[in-house]
């Protein structure tokens, strides 16, 4: 199967998927400068969005404004979801065919806040994009910026373009991770009444108490 073959609907753009927009095709264009062919544009970038935006889960706003990738590029900080949504849009705005893949995972990177309040290390919804290369989707994985996992002993998350760039199951000590717990499948747009609603009925309390923290201070207290 060609780029040809593909759904076009992998190319538009979409409300939170905002391929078109003025400033997601300058992110694309000057990330991707001098990239070359289609991998090495993708590979260049994921590299853009892991490293130029901070993750910070901090800051969850469920709406097609809170979402959008114009949004995210302009605050310079979002969560996997919305740093997959960066990466599906700036590949769109390059005519790389891109989709959004989602699953849910029981990840053992959170802050004090977050353990406090979700009272689960099961976070639903965790969000990647999948992208149309040498004839195949490739799964990868730009949520968590590199100063991040230094500060958190993890293996930072490359991508090649080639393989499927997916969560580690083990940090640099050893000690566990991520595990993929149930994959979600892969959507053209952003499924948010139905992110929305999980999110509200097992995370409601912990989004009310972090919507006016700071993830980046509460990082440093726990890594003193």
């Amino acid at each position: 199967m060609t780029t040809r073959d593909i759904d076009p609907v992998y190319l538009q753009p979409t409300p939170t998927i905002e391929s078109d927009h003025a400033a997601i095709r300058a992110f694309a264009q000057g990330s991707a400068a001098g990239a070359g062919d289609e991998v090495a544009t993708a590979v260049a970038l994921y590299y853009a969005v892991r490293d130029g935006i901070r993750y910070d889960p901090y800051r969850i706003v469920l709406s097609v404004d809170g979402l959008k990738a114009s949004r995210t590029l302009a605050s310079g900080h979002g969560w996997c979801v919305t740093k997959a949504i960066l990466l599906a849009a700036a590949c769109r705005a390059l005519d790389i065919p891109a989709r959004l893949g989602f699953a849910d995972v029981r990840n053992h990177l959170s802050t004090e806040r977050m353990r406090e309040h979700m009272k689960t290390d099961v976070f639903l919804w965790h969000g990647y994009t999948d992208i149309w290369l040498n004839g195949r989707w490739v799964k990868a994985t730009p949520a968590f910026n590199v100063e991040l996992c230094h500060k958190f002993r993890l293996k930072t998350l490359e991508f090649d373009g080639r393989s499927d760039s997916i969560y580690h199951p083990f940090d640099l000590e050893g000690n566990r991770h991520m595990e993929y717990l149930n994959f979600r499948g892969d959507y053209a747009d952003t499924p948010i009444e139905a992110i929305a609603a999980d999110f509200q009925a097992f995370y409601g309390p912990m989004l009310a108490a972090t919507e006016q923290a700071d993830f980046d201070t509460d990082v440093a207290r726990e890594n003193l």
